[in-house]
């Protein structure tokens, strides 16, 4: 009687100990994915410039970071959008993409992918000119 609790102890602590995992597993991936220092992307477009700003409390979420701007068609990130520029920040968050064509009236936005301990964001969009 005793060896067969032992073998009923032995399964259900193995089943606890994977249990316990599972759900370490399953909290750091949402931490990884939703985790990382908040990144504010903004965006102005007048007289054909588009231009704005990265803002984050961490500074390696800033310089450098990749921003891209895009033109609307339909649904704002709907996949039929237009890519008018890419650019990097600057180390104070600052990006331009220049004039990229005629886009008075338009609507665009601009938005950074999140990277490693950095979230990313979409700026709101806004009609040029």
């Amino acid at each position: 009687m005793r060896e067969e609790m032992s073998v009923k102890g032995k399964t259900f602590m193995a089943i606890a100990a994977l249990a316990a995992a599972a759900g370490l597993v399953v909290t750091g991936a949402a931490s990884a994915g939703g985790g990382g220092a908040e990144t504010k992307v903004t965006i102005k477009a007048p007289g054909g410039d588009v231009f704005g700003k990265v803002k984050s409390p961490r500074a390696r979420c800033v310089g450098d970071r990749v921003v891209k701007a895009f033109r609307v068609k339909g649904a704002p990130g709907g996949g039929n959008d237009v890519r008018i520029g890419t650019d990097n920040a600057d180390e104070d968050g600052d990006w331009s993409v220049g004039q990229p064509g005629n886009l008075d009236g338009k609507r665009v936005y601009a938005k950074a992918k999140a990277i490693q301990r950095c979230r990313g964001d979409r700026s709101r969009v806004i009609v040029a000119g």
